[in-house]
């Protein structure tokens, strides 16, 4: 499949002369063919409009053809081959076995999402039968199913060109609820939105769907997103990035006439709680698995365990002991922009300028001169210092930690009562360590969105009961999830049917339950 630069509206692919840009290669800087113009007011209108058009006909067709488009945008993105492995690799400087994962994952949450429409729990219907003999008054004839919401914007992610980009977990999510999606591709992978991109339009075509189902837009500006959430069109929204970017993406929405939600994965530090009695028994080995997890794939996970809290001792000296020794012998990797990678060199020399900070070990000299290589660094305090040093608790993308001694238990729960809202916390325990866990456990559970018990929080499993979502600033609605099945949710609405003629119900509502799903009727959890 060749790479044109193109934009795609619907069911064609627009060659722009708008401003241009190109993919930059993270290893040396430069850039390179095609070069992409950007998406013009006009396309952003028409892929609007398109999808709006598109909507009431596309969620109301079947979950089951819903399902078979979404594996064949699968097996599309399979089909593809080392074309879009290589084409990613050159635009972010991962390497292959990372983004042959992440290819994986993406092609695994697209058939994820085809199951739960086959199984069908998504729709949530729920059926209370009249009951004209009720006194005083009779109870009327109530039905509820969930609908799609309408015409999502979908933010491709920098640091997962597949997995959280243009047929990433937002547009699968927000396509299985019967949504149209406008993915606004990011400018950092263009090529590779392109090729994913076609693939989508491939499988709308297959399957005789409205073309506004599906179009992407690019840019490397703000001024196209921005435009994109102020549609009128536009019902909601998916994003992963900066917390900038996703607060700005707010600021747009609620200045609306009629306000949409802003479902944004934004910022998170991911807290690592090493409790006394399992460090006392593996610190050498958590401080190398918590420094692997903190470097890989250049600390650009928004999982990334960026704040390590034990209590001070002997035990937490042999932990910073080998933490230091296995981060120095780390080299320096490439980042996936200029951006992100000025970010991190000022986020790092900051974080080193602050009183009461020491630096405990950093990485390999970058042994390139050109390219966005980043030095791994890992930094010592204490919690007076977290308290009262705002930059301690706010994440730096990229390989770099902060080890906080605490004085007892009772100061790391504080301290945790001090952090913003974080995706994740991590605690590493064993059996005589439980007491103090119960202590700290309240705190975590309002704090965070996932907690994870003696394992690294990197890697996040594309599952049913998976959560990767968190109180502000993780993201912008605690209530939600960005991975797992219930990212469905996000793009569903609730609508009840009051004595609705039962030649007009939906087949989800209709009393011989066509479909056989798992109904509650009149309280009573039923399959009949």
């Amino acid at each position: 499949m060749i790479i044109n630069g193109a934009t795609l509206i619907g069911g064609s692919a627009v060659m722009e002369t708008g401003d241009r840009f190109a993919a930059c290669d993270p290893s040396t800087g430069e850039s390179f063919e095609p070069v992409f113009g950007a998406s013009s007011v006009d396309d952003l209108d028409r892929a609007c409009m398109l999808a709006d058009r598109a909507f009431d006909r596309y969620r109301e067709t079947s979950a089951a053809l819903r399902a078979d488009f979404l594996e064949a945008i699968a097996q599309g993105v399979n089909d593809l081959g080392p074309t879009l492995i290589e084409r990613a690799m050159r635009e972010t400087g991962l390497p292959k076995a990372r983004l042959e994962g992440e290819r994986a994952r993406t092609v695994g949450q697209l058939r994820l999402f085809a199951e739960l429409l086959r199984d069908g729990r998504w729709v949530d219907a729920i059926i209370d039968r009249a009951q004209p003999d009720r006194v005083p008054a009779r109870r009327p004839d109530l039905r509820m199913r969930k609908i799609a919401i309408g015409p999502v914007a979908v933010f491709g992610a920098s640091n997962f060109p597949l997995a959280f980009s243009v047929a990433g977990g937002d547009t699968a999510s927000a396509l299985a609820a019967g949504c149209p999606v406008v993915v606004k591709a990011h400018p950092a992978h263009p090529g590779t939105s392109e090729l994913v991109g076609r693939v989508i339009q491939a499988a709308v075509r297959r399957f005789d769907l409205p073309d506004g189902v599906f179009s992407m837009l690019v840019g490397a500006g703000h001024e196209i997103g921005q435009r994109l959430v102020q549609h009128p069109a536009i019902r909601a929204v998916g994003f992963t990035g900066s917390r900038q970017g996703g607060l700005a993406l707010m600021r747009a929405t609620n200045a609306r006439p009629d306000p949409i939600p802003v479902h944004a994965e934004m910022s998170s530090i991911n807290p690592v709680f090493l409790m006394p009695a399992k460090l006392a028994e593996e610190a050498e080995s958590i401080a190398r698995s918590l420094v692997e997890s903190l470097t890989l794939g250049t600390g650009q996970f928004c999982t990334n365990p960026g704040l390590v809290l034990g209590i001070e001792g002997p035990t937490l000296d042999r932990f910073r002991q080998a933490a230091a020794a296995a981060l120095s012998d780390k080299q320096s990797t490439v980042m996936l922009t200029s951006g992100i990678h000025a970010a991190y060199v000022a986020g790092v020399r900051q974080l080193s300028m602050l009183d009461g900070v020491s630096t405990v070990a950093v990485g390999q000299t970058p042994s390139i001169d050109k390219g966005f290589a980043a030095r791994p660094a890992l930094f010592a305090t204490q919690v007076a210092t977290l308290l009262t040093a705002p930059g301690l608790s706010q994440e730096i993308f990229g390989p770099a930690g902060v080890v906080v001694a605490c004085q007892d238990i009772e100061e790391m729960r504080l301290a945790a009562e001090h952090l913003e809202g974080q995706l994740t916390a991590t605690v590493y325990l064993a059996a005589d360590d439980h007491a103090d866990v119960r202590r700290l456990l309240p705190v975590l559970e309002r704090k965070v969105g996932r907690i994870l018990f003696n394992g690294v929080p990197t890697g996040v499993e594309v599952a049913h009961a998976m959560v990767h979502g968190g109180p502000f600033p993780a993201t912008s609605d605690s209530r939600t999830t960005s991975v797992g099945t219930l990212a469905i949710e996000r793009f569903l609405r609730p609508v009840c049917y009051q004595d609705m003629p039962p030649e007009l119900l939906a087949p989800s509502l209709a009393d011989d339950n066509p479909l056989g799903l798992w109904r509650l009727v009149d309280g009573q959890r039923t399959h009949s």
